[in-house]
This record gives C-alpha cells, structure tokens and sequence, in this order.
C-alpha cells in the first residue's frame, strides 16, 4: 500500500482509472480534461493516488478553491480493500487543515459510492439539476 501526493505526471494513469469504473460513470468523456486535472493538482487542490506495483489503481482529488472533494476512484479489482477510505481520508485531513468549512461532493444515487458516503458521515443536502445527491461534511463528523 502507498499512498502519495498525486503529481503531473499521474494525470495519464488517473484518467484511466476514471475511465474504468462501472459506477459514476463519465458519459461524456470531454466534461473532464487532463487540464481539469492539472488545474486542481496544481493551484486549485491537491490529489492522491495509491500505487501498487508501480500501477495507479486508485486516486483522490480535491478542490480546496470550491472545498469539494472533486474525484474518488478505484480500479475494480482494488475494490473493498479499504483504498477508497485511506483515499477519503486523506483528502478530508487535508481540506480540513486548510479550513474547518464543510466540504461537498455530489455522487451518483443508488451506488456503492452512495453507501460509502454514508458510512463515512457524509449528510445528503439535496440534488443536482442531473439527480446526482450532493453530500456535505462538517467539521466533527467522521474526522
């Protein structure tokens, strides 16, 4: 297990990851670019990744400009090994040291990543105008 601060040069590798899961999936392939990634890794957030074997299966990045947690993806056969939450919590102990603002993330509903959130103590705090459930974090829960 190594988890590490994501860089540039992960981009390639984190996009496909993004683009091998079978839930939250990105329809619309040209919503996120590798300048999407770079701006948050570079002036807006911060990123991580798990690596094993010298291969990206997962990664987190955040977005401390909004205070969201702007991607959370594993590879499939990384699954329910718990990479997702040293991920997650990685990204909230980061956010919260740069503030104690509650942080935001919108999922799809009806997935596991819903029943992760959940699990984790984020709280629903209504729909987007595509139905996905946006969920707040405050300071205090699940830290």
């Amino acid at each position: 297990m190594a988890i590490r601060v994501a860089r540039v040069d992960d981009i390639p590798a984190m996009h496909r990851v993004r683009l091998n899961v079978h839930e939250n999936v990105l329809r619309d392939q040209s919503r996120v670019t590798p300048d999407d990634y770079r701006a948050m890794l570079e002036t807006r957030g911060r990123g991580w990744v798990d690596e094993r074997d010298g291969k990206i299966c997962a990664f987190v990045v955040t977005d401390d400009a909004t205070r969201n947690i702007w991607a959370l993806f594993v590879l499939r056969e990384y699954e329910r090994q718990g990479i997702g939450r040293r991920l997650h919590d990685a990204a909230v102990a980061w956010l919260r040291e740069q503030s104690l603002d509650p942080i935001w993330l919108t999922t799809e509903s009806h997935t596991r990543a819903e029943r992760f959130y959940r699990a984790a103590g984020w709280r629903e705090a209504g729909r987007t105008d595509r139905g996905e459930i946006r969920f707040e974090l405050t300071a205090g829960i699940a830290d």
